[in-house]
């Protein structure tokens, strides 16, 4: 087993773990003011993926702030035009996403939501 393999299994059970978490009636609502599921479809794979991120919402802009983004790939997804992405909030919204990297390697994703 390749070290990257363990990590992308113990991943997708965090993930697991927090999706379930918040659906539970009483901390669900607490997790979901600051994680949130996003789904989108994956640039080479064609498949539609999703998992729970932290977020930031402010009016209609999401900020999605990608922790050690050099373990992770997803965000990859957004680079240059971006892409279409869809968040769980209260209600299901749509938007665009663009992924930007800084100066200092942090990375973020900023989600604009369409008009609701």
């Amino acid at each position: 087993m390749t070290p990257g393999g363990s990590m992308l299994r113990l991943a997708g059970a965090f993930n697991s773990v927090v999706m379930a978490a918040a659906g539970l009636p009483v901390v669900g609502s607490r997790i979901r003011s600051f994680i949130a599921p996003i789904t989108y479809i994956g640039r080479r794979s064609g498949r539609t993926i999703t998992l729970p991120v932290g977020y930031r919402l402010s009016g209609d802009t999401v900020t999605i702030r990608v922790g050690v983004p050099d373990q992770k790939t997803w965000w990859r997804n957004f680079l240059g035009e971006g892409a279409p992405m869809s968040i769980q909030l209260e209600e299901k919204r749509t938007g665009h996403a663009v992924a930007h990297r800084d100066e200092r390697g942090r990375v973020e994703v900023v989600l604009q939501l369409d008009p609701a």
